[in-house]
């Protein structure tokens, strides 16, 4: 199992690419996301989060598996009112698969760490208003 600090380098090397009307968003932790700004501004959004169902716990699934938890994800997310918005998950230099995942518009940090909980991710990517998207840690967003 890797470290925490190996996890948080290999989650600060990816790409989290969202699929939102009007273009492709791609976004770094800690990186300022000037368009994704804009377009949260045009569309009354404060907060936002990325979340996937995917290799949970930093584990490899088999596709099938990971297709099958990310659909729950969307079931769940669309259960409470959300509509969520699909993304990849991409490491640099291909040092992991793909992921699926989702972007949802309008939830908060805690919810979001709710679910990500629920589908055994280590952690998330989220933010709001103009601040850069952060990685958040989901065990330290317990209450």
């Amino acid at each position: 199992m890797p470290t925490r600090s190996e996890l948080e380098a290999a989650y600060r090397a990816t790409t989290y690419r969202v699929f939102l009307p009007g273009g492709v968003q791609e976004l770094r932790a800690g990186a300022a996301a000037p368009s994704l700004s804009a377009w949260l501004a045009d569309n009354g959004v404060e907060c936002w989060a990325i979340l996937t169902a995917w290799n949970p716990g930093s584990g490899a699934l088999a596709e099938t598996a990971n297709r099958e938890r990310q659909a729950a994800l969307e079931v769940a997310l669309l259960e409470r009112g959300f509509e969520p918005y699909a993304g990849e998950n991409e490491a640099d230099g291909g040092a992991w698969p793909v992921e699926e995942s989702c972007f949802v518009a309008g939830i908060g940090a805690a919810e979001a760490a709710e679910l990500a909980r629920r589908f055994g991710q280590n952690a998330m990517i989220c933010g709001a208003g103009e601040n850069p998207p952060r990685l958040v840690w989901v065990d330290e967003t317990k209450q």
